[in-house]
């Protein structure tokens, strides 16, 4: 189900899926190409320093069997552990883009991490590399730790989205930082999308269910033992937790309240 009442505005872009999903970790091509059409999501996400410049030359990735009339590329800069390192890919992903027929693709999902170890990004590279890419046209959507004044200097820096770590990057952890994230949601006048950590679909309905935007997904679907169902159940967990969101949860009681009627009750005669 796609709910084209309630779109995702990202830039000057509307989008009637709320999952995004990345191109990385799949045991086989087919196994990414039935993911992503399983999923019905409309961005997908691809790193550009694994490609080639050339697409027309590209042998090894699948991206020339997808049909990006129906899909969003979002270039990311993962890889990067430098700002200016980010910036370079953030253009040759336009280049992608352009090859690809999209020439008005400017969004990058903006990725700098500096540590190798817990792939953690990098805050100060972030805002640096975010502030030229804002001013050069980009439409950017910067990767970053749950940390809710960082997303308010992103977001007044002229970011279209921000995009919270629910836990490290491939860990499946989930969401290891509900506090941050629901400050972040509440705070925001821009899109927050979830990535990074989520492992199960009750964990993309949770931070559905908190506000979120929406979700960006790579391992959990790839290294699922049937992707292609995992997409399915992905899908339909950012779904069910959207509509819950738009629906209003019910009050929290620390007591009991019975839902059967206590008056007026027929007496047995």
């Amino acid at each position: 189900m796609k709910n084209i009442s309630d779109p995702l505005r990202i830039g000057n872009k509307s989008f009637s899926s709320r999952l995004m999903l990345g191109t990385g970790k799949y045991r086989t091509s087919q196994d990414a190409l039935k993911s992503i059409k399983t999923s019905e999501c409309e961005i997908v996400t691809v790193a550009i320093r694994r490609l080639p410049t050339n697409i027309n030359q590209d042998n090894i990735s699948f991206l020339k069997a997808l049909n990006w009339e129906k899909l969003w590329l979002l270039p990311n800069t993962a890889g990067s552990q430098t700002a200016e390192d980010a910036i370079r890919m953030a253009f040759l992903g336009h280049e992608l883009a352009c090859q690809l027929g999209q020439e008005d693709n400017f969004f990058v999902k903006l990725e700098v991490i500096s540590d190798p170890k817990y792939l953690l990004p990098d805050p100060i590279g972030t805002l640096k590399a975010a502030e030229f890419l804002v001013k050069k046209g980009f439409t950017v959507l910067p990767y970053i730790n749950a940390d809710p004044m960082l997303a308010l200097h992103l977001e007044d820096l002229g970011c279209a989205t921000v995009m919270p770590l629910g836990s490290p990057i491939g860990s499946g952890q989930g969401l290891n930082n509900l506090s941050n994230l629901q400050i972040i949601i509440e705070n925001a006048n821009i899109p927050v999308i979830v990535d990074a950590g989520i492992g199960a679909p009750s964990e993309a309905t949770m931070a559905m269910e908190l506000g979120a935007d929406g979700i960006l997904l790579n391992t959990a679907v790839a290294q699922a033992k049937s992707p292609g169902q995992m997409a399915a159940a992905m899908k339909l967990g950012v779904q069910a937790g959207r509509l819950g969101y738009l629906a209003g949860r019910m009050d929290k009681k620390y007591y009991a309240t019975p839902s059967s009627p206590t008056s007026q009750i027929s007496q047995a005669k």
